[in-house]
């Protein structure tokens, strides 16, 4: 993103005047103003404190970026503004602020603020680039040093060797835009240019074009789902996951200079790190898809339950016609669609878009059968390896027929044969799942306990990968058989390592540099959003002293929440949904014990930076 594109001189003062944060906001809004980009002042100066009485704006080293969307905004724009002396901002550090930068955004832009702000941030992080801008006479000369910073980050200067890269995770949040970072940061180390792809949460950003892929020495695919490939057929092309890019970004583009060829429907060179393949691939691409169906369906369940907890039945005497709506739409809407959805797309990563249709059939008959999330997750195996079975078993049949195999031989054998095998493992499926259901409701207080304990460790394992997993899926299944204490223990252990690593940071300051710091403070919003994966750069880097460490933690939290009885009936939010979990205060007691417990672990352990 061009920030640049974005200002103009008239939305540039480099001498503000105010002498408080009001008087900041006043001064940097008359520029939207007097440069024609708002429509009403007062409205937009209204729509910027009232996104300061959320949460102060101002970070450290003397930055504020207060803004806000508004519908008096025409288009997004970013005015600038300098105060010689500072003015006290309500900072994260308590140091006054003196570099502004105004974000203004109209409504229905999505999250284009958001994008300015996380440009921004990578610009201010740099201590050079912040003293030089502290600096500035001129509207110019900040335009200009702005420019040069652009350029700078394309690898204007290195021209000479270009790659590019495509990032995707599961559920396409951290990992993937984390991954995303450490390449751009291992190529300008190494003096190289590289464009990555980002397959998120958002959908495709930063895509690579046709133009791109021909001029690129070579392709980093790290990723642990499926993305687009055909598009690199007879390109130098390596194959990773995710952590590998975190880890290792510099290893990556020196050894995909010299990678093999790739050829559409052949396996590409490994990029050292085990490549997510097989099982977890394919289940990886049902959960990716099914997580906004849990999240979305899982929320508004959660808010009918405020109503009472049989508000939704028109037969009780709780009965409310907006918990049935949220019940509904919620309940019968979204969630119905959960399991059939991960199965569908376990199919189609197994045998493309021809086993969608049987793996998703064979999710609706789990979920009428009773077979749960274990019945969807079998039932997307079983269609996605019955239609690869029969692309084998038609491989013979003549030329003229290759056109009805999609549209008669696949569905119709397909959905025969996968329907006929779900018939016979949901039996068994039903069984374990009532056998579970059972298993969780009959659990004492000290059992719950020592469960809580097991899948709060869980979480802090290997942050978002297998065992991760494994824990958050076991959670869901309670909360879809009825029983939402053990998911209350999975979400606390799964906010505890950002949590703790942010802690860390903040009070044992000669255990980092400064770039961990630094990198420390996002781990406050991750942990709150119940983002694990914020921890990960730092287990990376000290695996030793930060996983144990998180490890006891996550443990600590999750087997706290348990013993005081914590249920959580949304399968995601994290500090966004505590108001919806059963005894809420002392959750938030449980999250933070563990948290500071990590902290204090990670401050005894890890050594002094030199």
């Amino acid at each position: 993103m061009d920030i640049k594109s974005f200002m103009s001189e008239s939305l540039i003062n480099v001498d503000l005047k105010a002498t408080s944060k009001v008087g900041i906001i006043e001064e940097l809004s008359s520029l939207f103003e007097k440069s024609d980009k708002i429509t009403d002042l007062e409205g937009f100066r209204k729509a910027l404190l009232e996104r300061e009485a959320i949460s102060s704006t101002a970070l450290e080293s003397g930055i504020a970026v207060p803004h806000c969307k508004s519908s008096t905004v025409k288009e997004i724009s970013i005015a600038f503004g300098l105060h010689k002396t500072g003015v006290e901002y309500d900072s994260m550090d308590g140091e006054p602020s003196q570099l502004f930068f105004m974000i203004a955004a109209p409504d229905g832009t999505a999250d284009a603020h958001v994008e300015c702000l996380a440009e921004l941030t990578k610009y201010l992080l740099d201590d050079n680039f912040r003293d030089e801008l502290l600096q500035v006479k001129s509207a110019k000369e900040v335009l200009a040093l702005l420019e040069r910073g652009i350029l700078e980050d394309m690898g204007e200067n290195n021209k000479n060797e270009f790659y590019i890269a495509v990032t995707a995770c599961p559920t396409g949040i951290a990992h993937t835009y984390m991954s995303a970072e450490s390449l751009n940061k291992g190529a300008k180390d190494l003096g190289v240019e590289i464009k990555v792809e980002t397959n998120g949460s958002a959908g495709v950003k930063n895509a690579l074009t046709a133009d791109d892929i021909k001029r690129a020495e070579g392709v980093i695919i790290a990723a642990d789902k499926n993305v687009e490939m055909n598009r690199f057929d007879g390109k130098k092309l390596i194959m990773t996951g995710t952590k590998a890019a975190i880890k290792d970004p510099k290893g990556l583009i020196q050894q995909v200079k010299t990678a093999d060829v790739y050829r559409s429907g052949k396996k590409a060179t490994s990029g050292g790190a085990k490549e997510r393949t097989g099982f977890y691939k394919h289940l990886m691409s049902g959960v990716s898809n099914m997580l906004p169906f849990v999240v979305g369906g899982g929320i508004l369940i959660a808010i009918c339950f405020m109503f009472g907890i049989k508000s939704f039945m028109p037969d009780d005497p709780s009965f409310s016609p907006i918990a049935k709506f949220l019940m509904d739409v919620g309940g019968g809407g979204a969630f119905g669609l959960m399991v059939p959805i991960l199965a569908g797309f376990i199919g189609l990563s197994i045998a493309d878009r021809p086993g969608f249709m049987p793996a998703m059939v064979a999710g609706v008959m789990a979920n009428q059968a009773g077979g749960g999330f274990l019945g969807g997750l079998i039932g997307g195996f079983v269609g996605g390896y019955v239609v690869l079975g029969l692309k084998k078993a038609f491989a013979g049949l003549p030329e003229t027929l290759e056109g009805i195999k999609p549209v008669l031989l696949y569905p119709l054998f397909g959905l025969l044969l996968t329907g006929i095998a779900m018939k016979g493992i949901l039996i068994p499926v039903v069984s374990i799942n009532n056998a579970m259901s059972g298993f969780l409701n009959g659990l004492g207080t000290g059992n719950l306990v020592v469960l809580g304990i097991i899948l709060g460790g869980m979480m802090a394992v290997d942050m978002g990968g297998p065992v991760n997993k494994a824990a958050f899926a076991f959670g869901i299944a309670a909360i879809a058989s009825g029983n939402n204490a053990p998911h209350a223990a999975v979400m606390a252990g799964g906010m505890v390592p950002p949590l703790a690593i942010a802690l860390s940071t903040t009070f044992f300051k000669k255990k980092y540099d400064e770039e961990e710091r630094k990198a420390g403070l996002t781990n406050y919003i991750m942990g709150a959003s119940f983002i694990t994966e914020g921890a990960i750069p730092f287990a990376a880097a000290d695996p030793v002293r930060v996983i144990p460490s998180l490890i006891v933690a996550s443990a600590l939290a999750g087997g706290l929440a348990m013993l005081f009885g914590c249920e959580l009936p949304a399968p995601h939010g994290g500090l966004f949904v505590i108001p919806l979990v059963k005894n809420a205060g002392m959750y938030v007691v449980s999250i933070l014990v563990g948290s500071v417990v990590g902290a204090v672990l990670l401050g005894v352990l890890k050594k002094d930076k030199a």
